[in-house]
């Protein structure tokens, strides 16, 4: 069987034009997903001595395979999770990250990939 697809884009509004969205937005975060990974896996290749806590801290959640995404609005850092993280790296996150004081845990959160991030 084979499938035809359009070069025409679907009319906005209809259950296409939706579901084009939702695919693209899912693409665009697993996109945005593996250059965090990737920025996170060559900043780890540098000298060691120059990393924070709090960036050593984000990158050991995306390196356990971490979902959380920040979003910054105004200096306002607000964390998002589309996907459930994998079982050791939501372990980490609550025993290493949400128990730090909030000005420490807002330092490892800007460090995250963010929405914005395509």
């Amino acid at each position: 069987m084979t499938t035809f697809k359009s070069s025409v884009p679907p009319e906005s509004g209809t259950d296409d034009a939706r579901s084009a969205d939702t695919e693209r937005a899912e693409t665009d975060r697993k996109r945005a997903l593996e250059n965090a990974r990737r920025n996170a896996s060559s900043a780890s290749d540098r000298d060691s001595d120059t990393e924070t806590p709090s960036l050593k801290l984000a990158k050991e959640y995306l390196s356990l395979g971490g979902h959380r995404r920040s979003m910054i609005d105004d200096n306002i850092t607000d964390v998002r999770q589309w996907d459930e993280d994998p079982p050791k790296a939501e372990r980490f996150w609550k025993e290493r990250v949400e128990t730090l004081p909030e000005d420490q845990r807002k330092q490892v959160e800007d460090f995250l990939p963010t929405i914005n991030t395509p």
